[in-house]
């Protein structure tokens, strides 16, 4: 019985240059004998089965500089976020400015919401203050965020002219 001859796919200059350019690349070989198949060489023997040998490139383009400042930004909107958002719910609650966790948020939040003071009014009830700046800051720095990694990826695009 013979076995088939197995013959390595040959990637051409013109592709071995445009592989080495690309960031990441998967390369895959599949290499059947089909009789029916339409042949991409030119067959090897003729015991009467067509090699068919096929070389797939999947390229995937996201620079590593790309890949490590975005999710940095997307961490820290998220931790500027959070941290509002526990200052909006202490306010809304009435937590006690004697507390130490309580003093230790409003002041670091506090040049956060700093620049929204003013929008709207703040609505008092006992001890309770329903404070609208601190939902406009979160608001304001998520999109500040989304626009900057917008323009990151927009940057670092490959196949785009710049600006």
């Amino acid at each position: 019985m013979m076995r088939p001859r197995t013959k390595i796919s040959r990637i051409t200059q013109a592709q071995e240059s445009m592989a080495t350019a690309l960031d990441q690349e998967t390369v895959r070989t599949d290499t059947t004998a089909e009789p029916s198949a339409t042949p991409v060489e030119a067959p090897t023997s003729s015991t009467g089965g067509t090699r068919v040998s096929r070389t797939s490139v999947t390229s995937i383009h996201d620079s590593d500089y790309t890949g490590r400042v975005v999710p940095v930004i997307w961490w820290i909107v998220g931790f500027v976020d959070v941290v509002l958002i526990i200052r909006f719910l202490l306010k809304l609650l009435g937590g006690s400015t004697v507390s130490g966790f309580v003093r230790f948020m409003y002041d670091i939040t506090q040049f956060m919401v700093a620049p929204f003071h003013g929008i709207f009014n703040t609505a008092v009830q006992g001890r309770s203050i329903l404070e609208p700046e601190s939902l406009v800051a979160i608001a304001i720095y998520s999109l500040i965020g989304w626009g900057i990694v917008s323009l990151i990826r927009m940057m670092t695009r490959r196949g785009t002219a710049g600006i």
